[in-house]
């Protein structure tokens, strides 16, 4: 008896894979998702930005994630390890800003969440498959997988939608992983109790701190708890030679502003890794295949772009997949445009990254200016604005000519990390 063929086959049951599947699934197409994990499994990468809020909306999660009471997020901080300057960005005042508000949540439920939904909304998800490899047939796709019971199994598609996170699945079977050169790094980071927090609504503020060579993130899930992270060097967290909670401590105790918000704090789990930052596959597509969200590329998470950009491309990966099966046809064309304006998308934040761990970038994105609206377009970028077209890119292109200007000039006075 001949195996039944699936529209579309999702490796990867996180917020891009479940997304992927929701839409499909409401499009009335045949969708199985393979997770390797069973949910709800604990996750890093806790920080929403607000035009999350758009994708909530559209694949009607509000209701289920207000049920959840996850914190409500109007702005982010950045500061000096040094406590000798800071800054805040508040969604609603910028200029350019369609959503004034985000969430800070406990990924162990948010991702559970949505995976429920994609279930609910029709496809066929299956928690504990570990996928191997893919084929390509031409017209059709194959995966080979296992259940965590050790049963083997192969699964046939119109469409492979890889969304199997840094794990990378179809890009590191086609040698396609690239590792950003200077980003080498690895995060240190813990959930704490009793750290000090701000009256109000800054009080769910996504927080950065940053020293010289590293940074500090600091995201209220609760007023009880709270995600702290240190992202650093990964060679020099090696030639340290410690456990990492003497790492840990070593870092934040370092810092006046981290001295400051963990001085009565209590580490509530146990202080863990992780690394592989910022990398991006040569490709983000195939016959027939789309990766979206990590599983396209990796950045340094300062900005916390990871699950909007994961979203935004499972949609995208979606509506690519459902025009292609109505036309009957492989979607090659289709495929291209995806790829193409997923790397648009991710070119924002990149850049944004790159330029953050430079001395000039600071001074700049501290003082901020609203001449010519230039703080409002770091503001929507920083609130995940990706369609804002020439009016938001010609502003964008004239930051970064400042930031290189000031690298020469100083424009806004010189900071310091000592």
């Amino acid at each position: 008896m001949q195996a039944e063929t699936y529209d579309a086959l999702i490796i990867g049951g996180g917020p891009g894979g479940s997304s992927a599947a929701t839409y499909l699934a409401r499009a009335g197409k045949k969708v199985l998702l393979l997770e390797k994990e069973h949910f709800p499994r604990f996750h890093i990468g806790e920080s929403l930005l607000p035009y999350n809020q758009q994708l909530f909306r559209e694949m009607g999660l509000m209701p289920a994630l207000k049920a959840a009471g996850f914190t409500r997020k109007f702005g982010a901080q950045f500061h000096l390890g040094n406590a000798s300057k800071g800054t805040k960005f508040v969604f609603s005042r910028g200029r350019f800003t369609r959503e004034p508000e985000a969430m800070q949540v406990e990924r162990s439920k948010f991702d559970h969440v949505l995976l429920k939904h994609a279930a609910g909304a029709g496809a066929e998800v299956r928690e504990g498959w570990t996928v191997g490899k893919f084929t390509n047939t031409g017209d059709t796709v194959t995966i080979n997988a296992t259940s965590d019971t050790g049963q083997p199994a192969s699964f046939t598609g119109s469409f492979l939608i890889d969304a199997s996170g840094r794990g990378n699945l179809t890009g590191n079977q086609e040698g396609l992983r690239v590792i950003h050169p200077r980003l080498k790094k690895l995060a240190v980071f813990g959930h704490f109790e009793g750290v000090k927090l701000d009256d109000g609504d800054p009080g769910g503020d996504t927080v950065i701190v940053r020293l010289d060579n590293k940074w500090f993130w600091i995201i209220p899930l609760a007023r009880d708890k709270v995600s702290i992270g240190c992202v650093m060097d990964k060679d020099e967290f090696t030639r340290l030679k410690m456990p990492p909670t003497e790492v840990f401590n070593k870092m934040w105790e370092s810092s006046a502003y981290m001295r400051d918000r963990l001085q009565n704090a209590k580490l509530l789990n146990q202080i863990q890794t992780t690394g592989d930052f910022s990398y991006r596959n040569r490709r983000f597509v195939g016959p027939r295949l789309l990766r979206v969200g990590d599983a396209a590329g990796f950045m340094d998470p300062i900005f916390s772009a990871g699950v909007f950009l994961a979203m935004f491309s499972g949609k995208l990966a979606a509506q690519t997949v459902i025009e292609s099966l109505n036309a009957g046809d492989d979607g090659a064309r289709r495929l291209a445009a995806y790829e193409k304006r997923v790397q648009h998308g991710m070119k924002f934040y990149w850049e944004m990254v790159e330029n953050y761990y430079t001395t000039p970038f600071m001074e700049i994105f501290l003082e901020p200016r609203e001449k010519w609206n230039l703080a409002s377009a770091v503001n929507a970028v920083l609130a995940g604005e990706l369609e804002g077209g020439w009016s938001m890119r010609w502003r964008m292109r004239l930051f970064f000519w400042i930031i290189k200007l000031q690298a020469r000039f100083p424009l806004v006075p010189r900071i310091s990390f000592d």
